[in-house]
């Protein structure tokens, strides 16, 4: 790789979005390559793909419990799936050269041990452990290995698989801690709303110290954007080119504006979040003055005692605060007071005792 690489940060320093390319090249490294250029221009922290040749996943046989029912890859077997869909070898050091001349880290997610010597052959700076192969210890102890940041997504798995895995995962890691992730996920495609749980997300940061996160299947933004309320500093969401050309993941994709928009609307989330705070804002400190606040509203010679006619609390708040108008009314006016004159204590006697 030309020049020196695109720093992968970790933890990430804002919330971190994904473009998960996955199946979403068509059969075409070209189309692979402006996809990874396309996501960083709407804004990809990170570009993602998938490690793996189809008999690294299954065989090739045609019996029922090879053949997908139901969803967008019905009638299929996993063989012809994964034939369709890997993305080859041959790609990887071309597409991770796009990502790194966009700006943008590239990772990806093996599928078997071969598949994390390649990897490392192209010193990718972290892993990510599909929902699929959580519960694969064998997998996740080489992946552990490399002590690179993992990023796991949870489909499926119980709360006792979950913490299997994480364990298995520090085991290796030691006293070390190079940087673990877990994503909340829904293994279906597309992932429905209901289904997506979300105040999942708080608490497996609380149960394993891991980073929180969303690997999100759903259509449109909206679940992704939510997640970042319920604490997600990364969110995964698979991108192509065009929804039109086809290909077994581009149902539930993202085309590039709408990534864009995702990312907007994450960036605002994040920010929007803040911090527990009351009181006056800086951006409404400036509003204080048309609070209400007490006012005289007819004419009050010297000597004359407020009442609820001749003071009322209004708009803007350039008197007295609305909770001490008991402590006015009844009161004399220590000078003369026009209609529409804001009402202090230097112009009522005895306020200073008062």
């Amino acid at each position: 790789m030309s020049g020196p690489r695109v720093r992968f940060e970790w933890p990430p320093p804002r919330c971190m979005v994904v473009a998960e390319l996955s199946a979403n090249h068509g059969g075409s490294l070209e189309v692979a390559l402006e996809a990874v250029r396309a996501a960083a221009r709407a804004g990809a922290d990170a570009i993602k793909i998938q490690t793996y040749r189809p008999d690294t996943l299954t065989i090739d046989a045609p019996q029922e419990h090879f053949v997908v029912r139901g969803g967008p890859w019905d009638g299929r077997t996993l063989y012809d799936l994964y034939q369709e869909a890997h993305t080859p070898w041959e790609w990887h050091a071309p597409i991770f050269e796009a990502a790194h001349e966009a700006g943008i880290p590239a990772f990806s997610t093996p599928f078997d041990a071969s598949a994390v010597d390649f990897l490392e052959s192209l010193e990718v700076p972290a892993y990510k452990i599909a929902s699929f192969e959580l519960v694969d210890l064998e997998l996740l102890r080489r992946v552990a290995s490399t002590k690179k940041p993992i990023v796991m997504s949870t489909g499926m798995a119980t709360l006792e698989e979950i913490a299997r895995s994480v364990a298995a995962i520090r085991e290796v890691w030691g006293g070390a801690d190079p940087g673990l992730a877990l994503l909340r996920c829904v293994s279906a495609y597309p992932a429905s709303p209901r289904d997506m749980h979300l105040r999942t997300i708080a608490r497996l940061e609380e149960l394993f110290g891991a980073i929180p996160g969303l690997s999100d299947h759903t259509l449109g933004s909206a679940v992704a954007t939510t997640a970042v309320a319920f604490g997600a500093r990364i969110i995964e969401k698979h991108f192509t080119l065009d929804r039109r050309a086809g290909g077994p993941d581009s149902s539930f994709s993202m085309e590039p504006e709408e990534f864009a928009q995702l990312v907007r609307d994450v960036r605002v989330a994040c920010e929007a979040i803040g911090e527990v705070r009351f009181g006056p804002s800086e951006g409404d400190r400036g509003s204080l003055t048309f609070r209400r606040s007490i006012f005289v509203v007819e004419d009050v010679e010297p000597g004359e005692t407020f009442t609820r006619e001749n003071v009322r609390v209004i708009r803007p708040g350039h008197g007295l605060p609305p909770h001490l108008l008991p402590n006015v009314l009844g009161r004399r006016a220590r000078a003369r007071c026009a209609r529409g004159t804001p009402l202090v204590g230097e112009l009522i006697e005895g306020w200073e005792e008062g």
